[in-house]
């Protein structure tokens, strides 16, 4: 007989060097499109045209991260995979907006997170994608501002994949570090989508929005001053909901996870057994 506390934790997906340089390129160009205002120096075209930058970044996004999904499901997203990726996209789009309007009280949030943890990064970050865009479409939420949020939530929920002692850490310790990693996680995610959304400002009706003209250090001073008057409250209390329901219900959904990964053997090849003679 088999002891289940020993065997290998199954892995949906192993990311190829394919999967690896989809990803990569896709954080790459992600990262450039969130802090052009910091990178680009004043007489760039980029800023000549910064009004239309966010709209041109927000476009491509959209196709890089549909191409990093076509990626790695070629490189192993199998049926299975798939159908645990709808369930659980479908799960936390409908958590969303329950916490929509209060004070970021989010617990599609820790959700991510715990999946990520279970099914890998490279699952993770499609989950994370996939997720935000069916949340989005579910409470209206779509704008240029969509595959920002895409991409950050799908940096989560593969950051949390990342974390170490994946097949060994179980216990009060592994729901410690996932508390842990989702406090800084919850404040970059808020700090990446105010990136998007601060860029998008009118600079004739705040002044605390992206000045073209200004320089690197005067643009810095307004963007803190942007995310502590825009979005403070929406982090701290999608962290503490996040440390909150990791510490209450991380237990049981993390073994309900893990059950579900084992009994569909994502990785296990689909077998035939001959006909009869």
């Amino acid at each position: 007989m088999t002891d289940r506390r020993s065997a290998p934790q199954a892995r949906p997906i192993r990311l190829g060097p394919r999967s690896v340089a989809a990803l990569a390129l896709v954080s790459a160009v992600g990262v450039a499109a969130l802090g052009w205002p910091f990178l680009a120096p004043p007489e760039s075209a980029v800023v000549a045209h910064s009004q239309d930058a966010p709209w041109f970044f927000a476009c491509l996004l959209v196709l890089l991260v549909a191409v990093v999904a076509a990626t790695i499901s070629e490189s192993g997203l199998g049926p299975k995979a798939v159908a645990m990726l709808g369930v659980l996209a479908a799960t936390g789009a409908a958590l969303r907006p329950m916490g929509a309007g209060t004070a970021g009280l989010e617990p599609m949030f820790f959700l991510m997170v715990l999946s990520g943890r279970v099914l890998g990064p490279g699952f993770g970050f499609v989950l994370g994608s996939v997720t935000m865009f069916a949340s989005a479409l579910l409470t209206g939420g779509v704008g240029p501002w969509m595959p920002f949020q895409m991409l950050a939530l799908g940096w989560v929920t593969m950051g949390a994949g990342l974390l170490p002692g994946r097949d060994r850490l179980r216990g009060r310790a592994e729901l410690l570090l996932l508390s842990a990693y989702g406090v800084p996680a919850a404040f970059a995610y808020g700090t990446v989508t105010n990136l998007a959304g601060w860029t998008f400002t009118d600079q004739a009706a705040s002044s605390i929005a992206f000045d073209p003209d200004a320089p690197v250090a005067a643009n810095l001073a307004r963007f803190v001053t942007y995310c502590l008057a825009t979005s403070m409250g929406w982090d701290l209390g999608r962290a503490v909901t996040t440390v909150v329901l990791t510490l209450i219900l991380g237990t049981v959904i993390l073994k309900a996870l893990r059950r579900a990964t084992r009994r569909a053997a994502f990785e296990s090849p689909v077998t035939f057994d001959a006909p009869a003679a």
